[in-house]
């Protein structure tokens, strides 16, 4: 019974289950009255859910807002909107919002939606101060309420009759900014205002500007006067005052400076007045400037002054400016309109002036230390002027010049520049060389006491015949050096190597060597050379010739190897000739005794080998020879019996007999042997 109960709860409860089913069809998000909302006015952010359901069923919804991936808004509600108010759309409401929407384990989003609240709050601009001395400082605060940063703020300071100036903040942790501004002179009355930007999807956005705040200047002391004394008309040599001075509010840190072109003439501090006097020159003239300080504040007046000329600059005149030493040098000194004055002649050195003497010519006779610039000095009331400089030039005569190859050497290899250098020793510069080659003039150079000149043109059958002039502005003229003969050294071109024999050459004969060049200047010195493990130096010569010969005597089995040889001359370059062979071999003579011993060696060894074959076969045969022997004796003597000769001649029937040395010969031997026994014995009567 209980168990019948259970099933039934349980398929209670899972039809139960099987009825409350419902989907998301979508979610979305919407704003209201629209997505561009002015700022201040009223905004509604709702969050719409549209969810299907098999039957009528409540479904708790969680709702969640969001403005640029930050939670602002979030509540639960049985029904499928939800609003998220917003009285007072400010620009920090500007953003991306979307929505999510959770219920019984299911969750879906919204698309997102850009809102633009258009419009900033009006900035607000105080001053820490409403009235301020020239030099100080004004701090300005501006400050953007209910914006959020980053946003950027520009203040502004606005004079009559001029183009505000403006500086741009940029904050991006804080929505106020601060700034100070320098009060400058001229600044009486001020103006400052603000206003901010901050940046939005379509740009930049502005606020307006702030109230404007109004900031009062005093001044700490009035623009100084400049006067001069003790009349406006200056001479040269009258006394000429200067004087500046100014009212001040607080004598504290407060400098007067007197300047003239840059230059600071005089000054004084916590002073009202400065006074500078002079005397008056031409160079006097010019603009003057008084200038008053205190801290940043600074003011000028400016004032230009004429002084008259009281006589122009003297003239030097010289008898001549370029001369030899020992000349006569007159110098005279002269102002036009003016004859009384003081006079005196100078000569300009590298520290000091030198005084020649106090007149207005000076004559004297020159030499070579008494070059330089020279000028007159005129002094009228305590005023000098100068003279322009005149230059005075004095010649010592150029000596001979010397030509010289600069390496030292009067030679030059074939193919190598030459460079020679032209001296004289004596001689007041700049002194003007002239080379030639032959009578060829190739350079002119001007230097002190030397010049250089390059020849890439050497040639083959070039010898030179250089030499080179010098001549300065003294009237001697101009001085020749000797004629150089130069050298040009032909290098060594193609050497190469030859021998008498070539390839073979018999024990004990001579061997001539013969190196040669196909160019190359002499003297020539030659090396000859042996090629083993390392290079063996086996002769060396010098020779006024393109070759040379060397004989090598009686010439040895270990004289077998590679032989070459080299050349070089004074242009320092060794050229090696290609390697010969050289094989040492026997004589005929030689090849004689050696085949006669070789061929006594293998007779007698022969005969040895014969021997010792004929002893070894002697031994074997010996035994069986007897017993042979004896068993054929009675055959011989019945043969010997049964037969009859034919010609009284006897032989042996097996072809073969066998001498005292057991030496086997053939039967026509025996056969002879035994008719000469024949002839001998039966051949004579008397023979027994």
């Amino acid at each position: 019974m209980y168990l019948a109960l259970l099933v039934i709860f349980l398929q209670c409860s899972e039809l139960y289950a099987q009825g409350k089913v419902f989907t998301f069809n979508r979610v979305e998000i919407r704003v209201q009255p629209s997505v561009k909302v002015k700022n201040g006015a009223p905004m509604s952010i709702i969050c719409h859910a549209d969810i299907s359901k098999n039957t009528d069923f409540q479904l708790k919804h969680n709702f969640t807002i969001f403005k640029d991936g930050k939670l602002v808004f979030m509540t639960v509600s049985d029904k499928e909107d939800a609003r998220y108010e917003i009285p007072m759309a400010k620009s920090s409401d500007t953003g991306d919002y979307e929505c999510t929407v959770k219920a019984d384990g299911k969750l879906s989003f919204s698309n997102s939606i850009y809102v633009w609240v258009a419009g900033m709050t009006k900035p607000i601009l105080t001053a820490d101060k409403k009235e301020v001395l020239e030099g100080e400082v004004v701090k300005l605060r501006c400050e953007l309420p209910e914006e959020v940063p980053p946003l950027e703020f520009f203040f502004r300071k606005i004079k009559t009759n001029s183009a505000p100036k403006e500086k741009r903040v940029p904050e991006r942790n804080q929505n106020f900014s601060e700034v100070e501004y320098y009060v400058e002179e001229g600044d009486n009355i001020l103006q400052f205002d603000c206003f901010g930007k901050r940046q939005v999807r379509s740009g930049w956005e502005s606020s307006q500007h702030s109230n404007k705040t109004l900031v009062t200047v005093k001044e700490p002391f009035i623009k100084p006067t400049l006067i001069t004394g003790p009349s406006s008309n200056v001479t040269e040599g009258d006394q000429i005052e200067f004087e500046c001075s100014t009212v001040v509010a607080q004598m504290r840190d407060i400098e007067i400076i007197l300047q003239k072109n840059r230059t600071i003439l005089n000054s004084v501090r916590d002073k009202k007045f400065l006074k500078y006097s002079t005397v008056a020159t031409q160079e006097d003239s010019g603009e003057y400037l008084c200038k008053v300080e205190q801290g940043a504040v600074s003011k000028t007046t400016k004032l230009n002054v004429f002084v008259s000329e009281l006589f122009p600059k003297p003239t030097l005149s010289a008898s001549m400016t370029k001369l030899d030493e020992s000349k006569d040098l007159i110098l005279s000194c002269i102002i036009n309109g003016f004859r009384r004055a003081n006079f005196s002649i100078v000569r300009k050195g590298s520290h000091e002036d030198i005084l020649l003497k106090n007149s207005r010519v000076l004559a004297m006779k020159v030499n070579v230390n008494d070059t330089g610039s020279y000028t007159c000095k005129a002094e009228i009331k305590g005023i000098v002027k100068e003279s322009k400089p005149v230059r005075i030039n004095v010649y010592a005569p150029v000596s001979k010049p010397t030509l010289s190859v600069v390496s030292g050497s009067p030679e030059v290899i074939l193919g190598k520049p030459l460079q020679l250098i032209c001296h004289s020793v004596m001689g007041t510069p700049p002194i003007t060389f002239t080379f030639y080659k032959g009578d060829e003039i190739r350079k002119n150079v001007t230097n002190d006491t030397y010049a250089m000149f390059l020849d890439e043109d050497i040639g083959l059958n070039d010898n030179g015949r250089y030499k080179c002039d010098a001549r300065n502005n003294h009237s001697s003229g101009v001085k020749t050096s000797n004629i150089l003969n130069v050298t040009v050294i032909v290098p060594i071109r193609n050497a190469s190597l030859g021998s008498v024999p070539y390839g073979e050459v018999e024990v004990g004969s001579d061997t001539a060597f013969l190196c040669s060049v196909k160019e190359g200047s002499w003297p020539i010195d030659f090396k000859f050379f042996k090629k083993t493990d390392h290079e063996v130096l086996l002769h060396e010569v010098r020779e006024y010739s393109d070759r040379t010969i060397w004989h090598k005597k009686t010439m040895k089995r270990k004289d077998t190897g590679t032989y070459y040889c080299m050349a070089s001359n004074r242009a320092s370059m060794d050229v090696r000739s290609r390697p010969i062979t050289i094989h040492v071999i026997l004589a005929a003579w030689q090849k004689g005794v050696i085949a006669a011993f070789v061929l006594t060696a293998i007779a007698g060894a022969g005969a040895i080998a014969l021997w010792w074959f004929l002893h070894k076969k002697k031994k074997a045969k010996g035994p069986s020879m007897e017993m042979s022997g004896s068993a054929l004796a009675p055959n011989l003597t019945s043969e010997k019996l049964t037969r009859q000769p034919s010609d009284g001649n006897y032989y042996s029937g097996s072809g073969y007999i066998e001498d005292n040395e057991n030496h086997m010969k053939s039967t026509d031997e025996s056969k002879d042997s035994m008719e000469n026994r024949h002839s001998r014995i039966y051949g004579h009567p008397d023979a027994t």
